[in-house]
């Protein structure tokens, strides 16, 4: 089979991916071989492949990064009795957990700290075939084609998770920074609570996107030109996907005293007046339930998922796409396009 390999990190400028053939991997117990229909290219991919991330990610070199796949199971491991051969299905970034721990027994196994990532501690869906874990693969519905369903996989359940934690209902104002892939459905699943969303972003080409997904209006950051910005104190909440401490520093200005700033990217808090008594609080992809919500909602409708697709074999150039800000949406990649 064909993957996109990464032997080294390094800048994505340099192609660091290798696109060539290696074995085809055997499934073992619980595990299940897939027929890889499609993969959605994430930043936090950019990130490992360049070697942005602290020692030990990825786990082990080489590894195939990928992390949001549509695939046809294609052989079934020792054990395996909740699919068949020929089921059409999706891996999300957590491949697998412990299923025992705290974070686990209680409800938040995205917490675990045995977690295994798919594409980073198990090779990914930049592949023609990749193994997934039985137990946390989710059938796709048919009305859902596979590059429409594959963003759902990671930025899908990234902005269902923050939703959940932004406390949303009708008639609140709610800010979301960054119109990407991930921004772009948290706008839109926003939107479903009733809340008034308004779109922050920098680039005028998100910002009109953000209009056509329904926000309510959208924005600059204070200090740029193009656009007008919000006022100080003027969102009940607000939602981070822009990779930038600035988008913190103005999601804290324009929530008002006692308002929650969601964190959905590592960047720095800084310093904020806590008489204001507002709440910072993380937020980290979602549960295999919270996935299934996820794709109800875009079954219903209400959740559209925007995307260009591209060639597996144009990985290192579509990444560098990405590092460019000259993507739109999710950009997906389709083996043997």
């Amino acid at each position: 089979m064909y993957a996109a390999l990464l032997r080294a990190p390094g800048p994505i400028e340099n192609h660091p991916l290798e696109y060539s053939e290696v074995p085809e991997p055997i499934p073992g117990p619980g595990e299940v071989a897939i027929s890889v229909l499609a993969c959605g290219v994430c930043r936090s991919n950019l990130h490992m492949i360049e070697g942005d991330w602290l020692p030990g990610t990825p786990a082990a070199l080489p590894i195939i990064p990928g992390h949001e796949v549509i695939g046809r199971v294609k052989a079934l491991g020792p054990g395996v009795d909740n699919l068949s051969v020929g089921d059409r299905i999706g891996v999300q970034p957590i491949w697998s957990t412990c299923g025992s721990c705290e974070h686990c027994v209680g409800g938040h196994e995205q917490r675990c700290r045995r977690r295994q990532i798919t594409g980073e501690t198990r090779d990914g869906g930049y592949a023609e075939v990749m193994l997934a874990k039985a137990n946390f693969a989710c059938k796709i519905p048919d009305s859902l084609s596979d590059t429409e369903a594959a963003p759902l996989l990671c930025p899908g359940i990234t902005a269902y998770g923050a939703l959940k934690k932004a406390r949303l209902r009708p008639g609140r104002n709610v800010a979301v920074f960054g119109i990407g892939g991930v921004g772009h459905l948290a706008l839109q699943m926003a939107a479903i609570t009733g809340a008034r969303v308004n779109a922050v972003s920098r680039s005028p080409k998100a910002r009109a996107l953000a209009e056509e997904l329904g926000a309510h209006g959208s924005y600059v950051p204070s200090g740029s030109e193009g656009g007008l910005v919000l006022r100080d104190g003027s969102q009940d909440a607000a939602i981070v996907f822009a990779p930038s401490d600035q988008a913190v520093a103005e999601a804290l200005r324009v929530i008002k005293p006692g308002g929650r700033v969601i964190l959905g990217v590592s960047q720095s808090v800084g310093g904020m007046d806590i008489g204001d008594e507002k709440t910072i609080v993380g937020t980290v992809l979602g549960t295999r339930q919270d996935m299934a919500d996820v794709l109800d909602l875009a079954v219903d409708g209400k959740l559209h998922a925007v995307h260009e697709d591209f060639p597996l074999s144009e990985a290192n150039l579509v990444l560098q796409r990405l590092k460019n800000g000259q993507l739109q949406g999710r950009a997906v990649l389709v083996p043997g396009a």
